[in-house]
């Protein structure tokens, strides 16, 4: 790109549609993350209901979710990159919000299971759409702060969920006290509450305008002449077992690979499985990292560019785990922050509900908000200026952790839950731009994709089940029931900021040369 074609991308700037399409797209994350959030103040009365351990309700809270999302993530996120986004859009959070609303009707933890696997696939079009359209909606000057209010989403709709999750389930039992319509409770109600109104909403994201690809940057482009076989490609490329087709495609060497892989994750999630007693936990997350490593070597045969620009850059593989061990703990004290506060604390629900829910949202807004303006500012400064802001997110947080998890007072623990949200909220902004900025854009949906496997299978697949088995190891059994010491498992999350900074110390200096390169290195023109 030459410096005239720079200077003219520099000036452009967001229209007021742009910010309308920002607006619509962060209700669309709020309603995502009500969804997906409200298991967590629901979490005791589920426990209750459906004879569960700390470890189960992570497995609930993390793997359930996690792993069909990243999964089905990096398929849809290259229909993103080749299909209308807000078609995708619109039917994925009808496809999410009917799986919320059928969470409801769970009568045992497997059916529980099911559900949230659904909600996991319908979400997986939300982010690869919707960072794809701000892209294309915004300047690169301005992206990492359209991203970061897009993220805001995430923070708010946590928070809400806590309210709307704990008022709808305490107005129902209390209007019926055995059990309503259909014999619902309290929990299952409130699943159904939240599920319902995501359908009306995809209408109105289906009235959206579908902009150009890559204009914003100068180099407008369009997707591919055939997104669903494309799409099915990399669905067979990815879901189990038909990966095993896709690299005996490939040749010999290619199948001895893929089976050996299959044959490794089996054998590791046998013996966790063994270890642990946990028959869910293992076999997902062993599921999981297969069908990505089968997903990758089959886009390293069919698109080396992109996959040069993800998984042969080192420096976006360190941010993505850098800020993915950001995220774990995030998962891990969003969803147990309120399951604590209720039986560690002894709170009431709706106290808890109200102070942690708008800690959540407003901390999350803020942190994330602020985080992307300084990553903004200080890359114009410095090309790797983004990830002192992730580096910020890992470190920040520990002291705010460690005082809300050892107080037994209320207002220290609220206080301290909101400085350890707003610190380690910083981090995401920073972290998803720079990812975006080390690819085409033609590729920014699959980027974002990838993006999202590290926060997911890293991150939420961990984090809420690590806290339960720590919880559950480091318990007691009270009148034939077991206890669990969520205070140690929350603690032991402070463990992974070491590894956190040793990979972000690397992406700091990796990222400038990185950036520079990216058209060379993919041997394409932006």
């Amino acid at each position: 790109m030459n410096d005239g074609n720079m200077s003219e991308t520099a000036q452009r700037k967001a229209s007021g549609y742009s910010w309308y399409v920002l607006f619509v797209l962060v209700v669309v994350y709020i309603m995502n993350f009500i969804d997906r959030q409200i298991l967590s103040i629901l979490a005791v009365d589920i426990k209750a209901d459906l004879g569960l351990s700390d470890s189960d309700l992570g497995f609930l809270g993390g793997a359930a979710f996690a792993v069909f999302y990243a999964l089905f993530g990096v398929p849809l996120g290259r229909l993103a990159d080749n299909w209308n986004r807000v078609r995708l859009l619109s039917i994925g959070l009808a496809i999410w919000s009917t799986m919320t609303a059928l969470s409801g009707f769970a009568r045992n933890s497997i059916q529980l299971s099911l559900a949230r696997m659904g909600v996991g696939v319908g979400e997986a079009t939300a982010s690869p759409t919707a960072y794809s359209l701000i892209s294309d909606y915004f300047p690169r000057h301005q992206r990492a702060t359209a991203l970061a209010i897009y993220s805001s989403g995430l923070y708010i709709g946590g928070g809400v969920s806590l309210l709307i999750g704990a008022k709808i389930g305490q107005m129902w039992n209390a209007a019926y006290p055995g059990g309503g319509p259909l014999d619902l409770v309290g929990w299952q109600a409130a699943f159904l509450a939240v599920g319902v109104p995501g359908l009306i909403l995809a209408l109105w994201v289906a009235s959206l305008k579908e902009p150009v690809r890559g204009a914003m940057d100068g180099a407008p482009s369009t997707g591919s002449s055939t997104p669903f076989r494309d799409f099915f490609g990399d669905l067979m490329s990815i879901v189990p077992p038909f990966t095993v087709i896709g690299a005996a495609r490939r040749g010999p060497a290619a199948l001895a690979v893929n089976l050996g892989f299959a044959a490794l994750t089996a054998l590791l999630a046998w013996f966790m499985v063994r270890v642990t007693g946990n028959l869910l936990q293992w076999p997902a997350i062993g599921v999981g990292y297969y069908a990505v490593f089968s997903w990758a070597s089959s886009l390293r045969a069919r698109d080396p560019a992109t996959f040069r620009l993800i998984w042969g850059t080192p420096a976006f593989i360190c941010t993505t785990l850098g800020y993915s061990l950001v995220s774990l703990v995030a998962w891990a004290l969003g969803f147990w922050a309120a399951p604590y506060a209720e039986n560690v604390l002894q709170l009431e629900r709706q106290e808890l509900a109200f102070w942690l829910g708008a800690n959540g949202a407003v901390s999350g807004f803020l942190g994330v908000i602020i985080g992307g303006r300084l990553a903004d500012h200080l890359r114009a400064r410095n090309p790797a200026g983004r990830i002192l802001v992730v580096m910020f997110g890992v470190l920040a947080p520990i002291v705010p952790v460690w005082l809300a998890y050892t107080t037994s007072d209320s207002f220290v623990f609220y206080s301290m839950s909101f400085l350890a949200g707003m610190f380690g909220a910083a981090a995401l902004g920073a972290a998803a731009a720079t990812t975006q900025d080390l690819v085409l854009p033609r590729m920014r949906g699959t980027a974002t994709a990838a993006f999202f496997l590290g926060t997911t299978l890293v991150g939420l697949a961990w984090g809420p089940y690590l806290v339960g088995l720590i919880s559950d190891l480091m318990g007691t059994v009270v009148d034939g029931k077991p206890v669990g010491d969520l205070r140690t498992g929350i603690l032991a999350l402070i463990g992974v900021a070491p590894f956190a900074m040793a990979l972000l110390a690397y992406a700091y200096r990796a990222v400038p040369t990185a950036e520079a390169t990216v058209e060379e290195r993919a041997g394409e023109r932006a």
